[in-house]
């Protein structure tokens, strides 16, 4: 007879095992219609199941972040159904729910196309029109095996192989479709409504390129129309800003086959990294950062005694020579504690921070690769601070400070703030974690900030604070941490001398801003859509003749111009004036100079901006204050 006492603390008596669903039509038709989960006791569950005890309930509608989750995986479980349906010699992997939409994994001897996912689509509108119940039976490791043992899903039964314990698997019933999930998904697919497929790409089993090839069909879901329309609305215009089309277009990198996602930097995408890299040596210098370089390959030994070799080993690049194995370094903590660790430290000297501009290279799997913003050769603005417990509070404190006056540079205002704390796998004594923990979490609280929780999704060797930002997409990047590591200066034997004149280990705190440069640079190139603003633009301002009278002229101001320190160049084709000046605006040059006799004859140029503003004649000194004073904004609006 359970008792189930619903979130505003009024309670409800049953005399008999009740499913979510029932609770629901005991309080109104209305909400029964609306729901689609239950949460027992903070854990969700699908509302057709029944709950045997005494439980606190909360009832998941679409108006909830759980409901709109639970309608995206339901629609993955209906690509299925479409697809097998259609296609039915095609075998199902996974179809898990990802930010703003889902995919399925499918192995299909025939190549999927536009036009197949057209019908894909069109076949899961007709499904969701039927209104059918989708129902739920939890089987044994032995019933789930044998399903999809008579239904030669391969891939399914890999999963039901990999799961170690005897817990009821829950199989989900598409009419005559059945898949597997832990669920849990919506009781009928009237709550299905808003949808569209997006995209196919490629993939691999487990992601691992030495396993089959299969097909992603992406999709996305929502509760409204409106926000179905307005999504797709922000993915058309992602698309004009998509990083590797502007990157090509305006000459600033490529890949190729043979270094997959490694860049080849083109003179304008160097020109703006190394503006980037430029700024945040001036702020290093400026918070008492000490710049140092570090080797690119070191002994595997050093690897196992970090730690990193038992956890990265097979994200690691190696090589070698006179019987040493060398790991190309995947990050830099592990040689920084060598720099620490030469000369006897004192407590007088910390906090020591050590910066790097480190170029590290992971072996990520091919079909993960994505433009500059998923690669496996990245520079990371790197660095580690070697500190007391008692400097903890004060260099995190220092840190948010300093990651948000940075983002607000680039024009990022808002910035989300996640904690992330042990994971299953991890170094160090529990005593450790909790002091590492408790330091980050009354470092935000001191600072009054807004942060979310992340269980479980620190590092192996200590929790982190996560920064990301919010481009004009509304889309979330996280690129800057900040993490407590205890454990690592212990196990590389890094000391200093307290003021007992006995030898402690002192803390590390490893930290990042932009995260790695090629990824920030790419954010940028999507959040500006090419227009970079003039302090990182490839090209500040490019001179334009009106005849082939005021080439000379053009040709000395741009000169003048790149003596001062400004970036410009010339365009002396024998095209039309209107032409050249297209031409310039295509490329995203910000300041946009023409010359003709009038302008020759008074040593001024005529200045337009890219959004074709008009902004006067101009004499070089004019030019010059001008470019400052815009300069001066960096990527902040003013």
């Amino acid at each position: 007879m359970p008792e189930i006492t619903l979130p505003d603390g009024s309670k409800k008596f049953f005399d008999k095992p009740v499913t979510t669903l029932e609770v629901a039509k005991s309080i109104g038709p209305g909400l029964a219609k609306a729901t689609i989960a239950g949460k027992i006791n903070n854990v969700l569950i699908d509302a057709t199941l029944p709950i045997f005890d005494d439980s606190n309930l909360v009832i998941i509608t679409a108006k909830d972040k759980e409901g709109l989750e639970i309608i995206r995986h339901s629609f993955a479980h209906l690509i299925g159904h479409a697809v097998k349906q259609i296609y039915p010699e095609v075998k199902m992997a996974i179809g898990p729910v990802i930010e703003e939409g889902f995919y399925y994994d499918v192995f299909s001897e025939r190549s999927f196309t536009p036009e197949d996912l057209q019908i894909i689509e069109e076949r899961i509108t007709k499904l969701i029109k039927q209104n059918y119940d989708v129902g739920i039976s939890q089987a044994t490791k032995k019933e789930a095996i044998n399903t999809f043992k008579n239904r030669k899903e391969k891939f399914k039964l890999r999963i039901i192989e990999d799961i170690e314990n005897d817990e009821p698997i829950n199989l989900y019933i598409h009419q005559e479709y059945i898949d597997m999930c832990r669920g849990p998904h919506v009781p009928n697919t009237r709550h299905l409504r808003y949808f569209k497929l997006t995209k196919l790409s490629g993939s691999y089993w487990r992601g691992n390129s030495a396993n089959e090839s299969l097909q992603r069909i992406y999709g996305t879901a929502w509760t409204t129309q409106k926000d179905l329309d307005e999504y797709l609305k922000r993915i058309k215009e992602a698309e004009k800003r998509d990083h590797r089309k502007l990157g090509k277009k305006q000459s600033l990198f490529h890949i190729q086959e043979e270094s997959p996602g490694m860049i080849f930097w083109h003179p304008n995408g160097w020109v703006v990294y190394q503006i980037l890299e430029k700024y945040i040596r001036e702020i290093l210098l400026k918070n008492n950062y000490l710049e140092i370089k570090t080797p690119q390959a070191v002994d595997k030994s050093l690897w196992e005694k970090s730690g990193h070799w038992e956890k990265f080993r097979d994200d690691m690049f190696t090589t070698a020579s006179e019987n040493r194995l060398y790991a190309i370094k995947p990050m830099n903590c592990p040689c920084h504690i060598q720099v620490f660790n030469q000369g006897l430290k004192s407590y007088k000297d910390l906090p020591i921070r050590l910066a790097e501009f480190g170029s590290c290279h992971r072996n990520e799997p091919s079909g993960s690769l994505h433009g500059l913003m998923r690669v496996r050769n990245f520079t990371q603005d790197d660095a580690h601070i070697f500190c007391t417990e008692e400097q903890i509070q004060e260099e995190v404190s220092n840190f948010i400070d300093l990651v948000f006056e940075v983002y607000r540079t680039f024009g990022f205002d808002e910035i989300i703030i996640k904690l992330s704390t042990r994971p299953d796998k991890r170094v160090g004594s529990e005593e450790i974690w909790d002091k590492s923990e408790e330091s980050l979490i009354r470092a935000l609280n001191n600072k009054r900030l807004t942060w979310e929780l992340q269980p479980g999704e620190g590092a192996f060797y200590g929790p982190k604070i996560e920064f990301s930002l919010k481009d004009c997409l509304n889309r979330v990047w996280q690129c800057g941490t900040i993490q407590v590591d205890f454990s690592m200066p212990m196990r590389l034997e890094a000391t200093y001398v307290d003021i007992n004149n006995e030898k402690k280990n002192p803390v590390m705190l490893h930290r990042a801003i932009l995260g790695s440069f090629e990824r920030f640079i790419g954010i940028l190139i999507e959040e500006y859509e090419g227009k970079f603003p003039i302090w990182l633009a490839p090209v500040q301002i490019v001179i334009l003749n009106i005849t082939d009278r005021n080439s000379q002229t053009c040709i000395e101001f741009n000169n003048e111009i790149n003596r001062n320190g400004y970036r410009s160049k010339v365009d002396l084709k024998n095209e039309k004036i209107g032409y050249k000046i297209r031409e310039s605006t295509l490329q995203r040059i910000p300041l946009i100079g023409v010359v003709g006799d009038k302008e020759e004859a008074d040593r001024s140029i005529s200045i337009r901006s890219l959004d074709g503003s008009n902004l006067g004649n101009h004499s070089l000194d004019q030019l010059f204050n001008l470019m400052e004073s815009l300069i001066s904004k960096k990527g902040r609006i003013q």
